[in-house]
């Protein structure tokens, strides 16, 4: 089955249940993904995550039906998950920018959002290093630290800058096995727009005190390398590589992992990788 029809029929079982509880298991199933990896995929493609578009959509049906029926606030409210009129009220204003009552009273505009349809054109006008690797199992040790999945853009940085202060010589002395270099590894997504980020090296050496480890299971690896915008090349790996690779995503509780080969990081214009989990279709 086509990769775009995939997602699209995953989009279709979001709006089907707009007005409803959404499971985005149920979702990912029909994408041919693990509930992260469409997440990912639908975040790269769209700009925003799953979860947020639901949001989006159901506030944008809620404006309508509010200016274009007599049916009750609070009745609109329950309709489109919101338990409680202070709830819907408070994420209403912050789309629309008005609360439901003044949107109702005086007709004005309103901020919504169209269903997204997925048109994945190939371009393939710039090239891309890119090889696939068989990995057995393998640990990796460092600083762990968790984040919200949407308030990460100048955390996850900075948190960079604070660990090779501190860690750096530690983790550089761990480095004794493939991927060589500094590792950046986000795993145990929760469910809840949270997950823990590592900043480690591979090793088989004992971990030191004060260190974390995680253990990362044996999979098929598509590698990419490249120096520059590291957002920019995740995009391609889902919009331009994965569509016509034959390959998916593997299971989520397998992590991607960035790669930083550069042992005299950080330096401007480092190259780096992108590890990602496939499975062949």
């Amino acid at each position: 089955m086509d990769w775009t029809k995939r997602m699209n029929q995953a989009i279709d079982y979001l709006e089907a249940n707009l007005d409803r509880e959404i499971d985005m298991k149920q979702a990912a199933k029909l994408a041919y993904c693990s509930a992260n990896g469409f997440s990912n995929m639908f975040l790269m493609i769209t700009g925003i995550q799953p979860g947020e578009y639901v949001r989006r959509r159901r506030l944008s049906l809620a404006a309508l039906e509010l200016q274009n029926s007599d049916v009750k606030i609070i009745d609109i409210a329950l309709k489109y998950g919101y338990s409680s009129p202070t709830a819907f009220n408070r994420t209403f204003q912050g789309q629309h920018k008005v609360p439901p009552t003044y949107a109702r009273s005086r007709k004005i505009p309103l901020t919504t959002y169209p269903r997204i349809s997925v048109l994945i054109q190939l371009k393939g006008d710039t090239e891309m290093k890119i090889r696939i690797e068989q990995k057995p199992v393998f640990t990796v040790a460092g600083i762990k630290r968790t984040f919200r999945s949407d308030a990460v853009v100048n955390l996850i940085p900075n948190f960079w800058d604070e660990t090779l202060k501190e860690t750096y010589k530690t983790l550089l002395s761990l480095m004794d096995t493939e991927p060589q270099g500094f590792i950046g590894l986000c795993a145990d997504f929760n469910g809840k727009h949270e997950f823990d980020y590592y900043i480690a090296a591979a090793t088989t050496k004992a971990v030191p005190q004060g260190l974390e480890s995680y253990k990362v299971k044996a999979a098929t690896w598509a590698v990419l390398e490249q120096e520059g915008d590291l957002m920019e090349l995740s995009g391609r790996f889902w919009k331009e590589w994965l569509p016509s690779s034959g390959y998916r995503r593997a299971d989520e509780d397998i992590p991607d992992i960035e790669v930083y080969p550069e042992r005299d990081m950080p330096k401007p214009n480092f190259k780096y990788e992108l590890w990602f989990p496939v499975v062949k279709m």
